[in-house]
């Protein structure tokens, strides 16, 4: 009886793999079985991957390996092109015609200096001279490297052997794998042999290939080619000036029509940071310090205090106080901000998908736009000093709370919140304590994560005038003072710690004592 199931199942995967391969249909059930038996390395040769090297891939559907080794192929074929007919040198010829034309010039002077008599003669033929020997190094090197031409090409030739080789050994191993995953599904994965992927295959390898190595042997494409290549005119005056003149009137005309309502904003930014800015600088220092070192710790806890203490300690004996304040004032604003605009719009994204996918995007541009880039429409519409730098620093460092309470919102289990509404909670019960406290580590990490961003924002900020610990950093690093810039580094590193530090502490500290409702 076993001996039949075993025969059986044997006969039902052979004719899997043979509707499977489609071609070379005993030659895939040996070798298959042979790759699932072997407990080590399985030596598989497929010879007509090895001689069809990546269109073998394209025409089994194996994708990832046609990309893969068509690439490295290329490589090894702009090896062989070097070697073969490659302008090896050329840079070098290139740049000792530069030199022979201006030692000329430099003896054509001196000649011309020497019969009017002139003082600089001398001054000429010394540069010619310095020239010449420049020349003579430069003619050596494109020898050098006009002369490795064949070692380049067997270079070429033996890379190009070489992947065909590993394509051979590897072919049957990946090819297996995709059986397996096509066994799974087979409406998902491709199968067979196709002479229409095959066709896809020698268009992107025509596509890529020939202009690949004309690049790298016969030289760069001129420009007046480059439009017969592409079919599209390249340039910078064909689109680059047109949308560039069209942004700039964009930014003027939105900068002079909304004046009032960017006034407002930056208005209200600095009232913001005046009462910050009141409180933290023009207060006394050991004032100051006392105060936070008392909050944090009846908010976070004793070791908090003590690392506060510490810090705050720091600022004030390296003479960084008052710089500091004003980063902290800058920090706090924007990361307040931040939490304050980020956690309801990560609230209203965990409920409605809809209208996350939509944000999604702009979050997208707001985290991988440069940082630097930001700053262009911000003095454009708001101009520089401290608000402005805020205002950076917030549309840099709302994505992650956002994100992170989002994340947690749709993490909370659907069956809690069922039997929670089953027991009467309205939404807003719902929301207030089930939800927001079961979400509260993924939003306290987006909080701790925005606090970083705006952190990171605090030098570019200064670029802009918005002063404090980040203006130290950039002066430092104009005038290449080291460790001025390593100091006022580290003071800004401390505020944001002692901020993090404090309202983590507050949360892990308020969640033993609060349970979540049910």
């Amino acid at each position: 009886m076993n001996e039949t199931e075993s025969s059986s199942r044997a006969r039902e995967t052979a004719s899997s793999v043979e509707n499977f391969v489609g071609r070379r249909q005993e030659y895939y059930v040996r070798e298959f079985k042979k790759i699932q038996s072997a407990t080590r390395f399985p030596w598989s040769w497929n010879g007509m991957a090895a001689l069809a090297g990546p269109f073998w891939g394209a025409a089994r559907g194996l994708w990832g390996h046609f990309w893969i080794f068509l690439i490295l192929e290329v490589l090894a074929l702009v090896q062989i092109g070097r070697g073969w007919w490659g302008e090896l040198g050329a840079d070098e010829l290139a740049r000792l015609e530069r030199i022979t034309e201006k030692y000329n010039e430099f003896i054509a002077k001196h000649e011309a200096a020497k019969i009017a008599g002139d003082s600089d003669a001398d001054t000429f033929l010394q540069r010619a001279e310095n020239l010449d020997k420049v020349a003579k190094r430069v003619a050596e090197e494109a020898e050098r490297a006009s002369q490795g031409g064949l070692t380049i090409l067997l270079i070429g030739i033996g890379l190009l052997v070489g992947l065909r080789a590993l394509q051979g050994f590897y072919a049957n191993m990946h090819y297996e794998r995709q059986y397996l995953r096509w066994r799974a599904d087979t409406s998902g994965i491709a199968s067979g042999w196709s002479w229409t992927r095959v066709g896809m295959g020698g268009v992107l390898f025509a596509a890529i290939v020939p202009l690949t190595l004309y690049r790298f042997t016969a030289g760069r494409i001129a420009p007046e080619l480059e439009p017969f290549l592409t079919g599209i005119p390249i340039g910078k005056n064909q689109y680059y000036a047109p949308v560039a003149n069209w942004l700039d009137s964009a930014f003027d005309w939105l900068s002079l029509n909304g004046a009032g309502v960017f006034d407002g904003i930056v208005s209200t930014i600095t009232i913001v940071l005046d009462g910050l800015e009141t409180v933290f600088v023009d207060a006394p220092w050991p004032v100051v310090m006392t105060v936070i070192i008392v909050a944090a710790w009846r908010l976070a806890g004793p070791r908090v205090a003590v690392f506060t203490g510490a810090a705050l300690a720091y600022l004030a004996l390296f003479g960084l106080w008052e710089t500091s304040m004003v980063t902290v004032a800058l920090l706090g604003a924007a990361a307040f901000l931040c939490v304050l605009f980020g956690i309801p719009l990560g609230i209203w994204f965990g409920k409605d998908r809809r209208a996350y996918n939509a944000a999604l995007p702009v979050l997208d541009f707001m985290q991988t736009m440069p940082a630097f880039v930001y700053l262009i429409p911000i003095i454009a519409f708001f101009g520089t000093g401290k608000p402005p730098g805020v205002l950076a620093t917030l549309v840099f460092g709302m994505p992650p709370v956002i994100r992170l309470t989002a994340l947690g919102i749709r993490g909370v289990p659907e069956n809690t919140k069922e039997a929670a509404v089953a027991f009467g909670c309205t939404r807003w019960t719902l929301l207030k304590d089930i939800e927001i406290p079961l979400a509260m580590p993924s939003i306290m990490t987006g909080v701790n994560q925005t606090i970083l961003m705006c952190l990171s924002m605090v030098v570019i900020a200064s670029l802009i005038g918005a002063k404090g610990l980040g203006q130290d950093v950039l002066i430092a690093l104009q005038y290449a003072a080291k460790g001025q810039g390593m100091l006022a580094g580290l003071g800004i590193l401390f505020c944001a710690m002692v901020i993090d530090r404090i309202v983590q502490g507050y949360y892990r500290r308020s969640s033993v004592v609060r349970k979540p409702s049910h």
